[in-house]
């Protein structure tokens, strides 16, 4: 039978007396996000590997070398790495379930570089809080992850740490270079995973509070199971396919957002215009509040109300491109490709 490195480690660990699978479900129970997100633990010997080496690195052949001395003493700076990297994640980047995060990689180096650099007290918090997020942004929207993960998260790591403890100091590479062109959000599609996770949870992220259609309440990881709600259309599927639109137009990131499952089978394939009329005309209904929490352009030119899907398509593309230019302070504009 084959065991995985987590299990080879377990052990060979044991004779120490370091229990890994213990310590691994204490760190469950003390932390559920870290459950919610079914966390693998090989990222968490990844991160030991990378905030223990003198040169970051975190290949398979580092972590199979790991020492138990390593191991006892940056497990729980990592673990408490991990479950502030994992709160940043869920209540500041609106990554509620694990389906939405764009890289599980990302997760060993936001933790190894929040156990080096330490956790800072007062003010520095929020400002260490912020330098997270702002790099979460770049190097999702870049695609940092997509290839090389493991090298990728040695450079990082090495870049992250010096910066989190000191914000004067330059910060990592993907986020100084971070440049992104708006137009390529025109052919994200679920396949393209990263980028629309990324793109989804930006939206959500980028308003007051992003609020549920059909009871009106704050978006939080338990409603979006218990009513169903998931990415669809905002224009209908069937409605631009007679209309002649490619699935990559219909499926675009541009053309999603989270809606519970009672709102979509309502809207059905109906118009825009028609289905927003039904919800403008419910008492109370804060369509505004409702539609701008999600960076759906709801103002009286938006081509929701008049059913131009291409003026719709511009419309939401400038709010969100405005969206990443100000959570990653990078350069957002219509760049040679």
């Amino acid at each position: 039978m084959k065991l995985s490195v987590f299990e080879l480690l377990t052990a060979r660990f044991w004779s120490h007396d370091l229990k890994l699978r213990e310590l691994w479900e204490q760190a469950r129970s003390d932390h559920p996000l870290i459950a919610l997100f079914d966390v693998d633990p090989y990222y968490v010997l990844m991160a030991i590997a990378l905030a223990s080496g003198k040169t970051p690195s975190c290949k398979r052949g580092d972590v199979l070398n790991l020492t138990a001395e390593q191991v006892t003493t940056w497990w729980q700076p990592v673990i408490d790495g991990l479950a502030l990297s994992l709160t940043i994640l869920h209540d500041d980047c609106w990554v509620l379930q694990p389906k939405w995060l764009p890289f599980n990689t990302m997760l060993s180096p936001m933790a190894a570089a929040l156990a080096r650099a330490g956790a800072s007290k007062g003010v520095a918090m929020g400002a260490q809080r912020e330098q997270i997020k702002r790099w979460f942004w770049c190097s999702a929207f870049s695609q940092a992850y997509e290839k090389s993960p493991n090298t990728q998260s040695g450079r990082d790591v090495g870049e992250l740490i010096p910066w989190l403890s000191d914000p004067a100091a330059p910060a990592p590479e993907n986020v100084r270079q971070f440049r992104f062109n708006p137009e390529l959000l025109r052919d994200v599609t679920p396949r393209q995973r990263s980028l629309y996770r990324a793109t989804i949870c930006l939206a959500l992220a980028s308003g007051d509070r992003p609020l549920d259609f059909h009871s009106r309440a704050v978006l939080n990881d338990q409603l979006l199971t218990t009513s169903g709600i998931d990415d669809h259309h905002i224009f209908p599927a069937k409605f631009l396919e007679d209309r002649g639109y490619d699935s990559r137009q219909r499926d675009c990131v541009l053309n999603r957002c989270l809606i519970d499952s009672a709102t979509n089978q309502r809207i059905s394939c109906s118009a825009p215009s028609a289905y927003m009329a039904e919800l403008r005309d419910e008492p109370g209904f804060p369509m505004q509040a409702v539609l701008s929490s999600h960076l759906i352009p709801c103002e009286p030119e938006s081509g929701l109300w008049t059913d131009d899907f291409d003026s719709f398509l511009a419309q939401r593309q400038e709010l969100i491109a405005s969206a990443i230019s100000k959570a990653t302070t990078g350069v957002v504009a219509e760049l040679a490709i």
